[in-house]
């Protein structure tokens, strides 16, 4: 798939809500479907949506009640990297991958993440968290 565009930012806002996953599926599938190949957006979008649910989950909203879902689209000669940030109003700990039993219910969102990402990791300051992870 041939690429036009060297280097493409977006950002979407979404509810603190289970719905916000949906809504950051969503818009990123619109935005991206024509841009990046089929099998790296399908990763890019689960990614995003664990992010979110964790976002969600386990840390407060930014003001309005909302999460921050940003992406760039970098055109490389090897082909296409997309980096996507989440952004909440923070969190009492630092987000980790966990280590969970087979039968545990939940707790593997950020070891999906590390299996997809090149890298990832998580930047604070006095406003909140961003989880952010780079894929290719």
């Amino acid at each position: 798939m041939a690429m036009a565009v060297a280097e493409r930012v977006w950002s979407v806002v979404v509810p603190h809500h289970a719905l916000g996953a949906q809504q950051a599926r969503h818009c990123l599938a619109a935005e991206l479907a024509e841009v990046i190949p089929p099998l790296l957006l399908a990763d890019v979008i689960a990614v995003v949506a664990e992010l979110v649910g964790n976002a969600v989950r386990h840390a407060g909203p930014l003001p309005g009640d909302v999460v921050r879902v940003a992406w760039r689209v970098r055109a490389l000669p090897t082909g296409s990297t997309v980096e996507v940030r989440v952004t909440d109003g923070g969190a009492s700990q630092v987000p980790r991958p966990r280590v969970v039993g087979p039968d545990e219910l939940d707790g593997r969102g950020l070891t999906i993440v590390a299996a997809l990402a090149i890298r990832w990791g998580v930047d604070r300051d006095g406003l909140g968290q961003s989880v952010w992870a780079e894929l290719s």
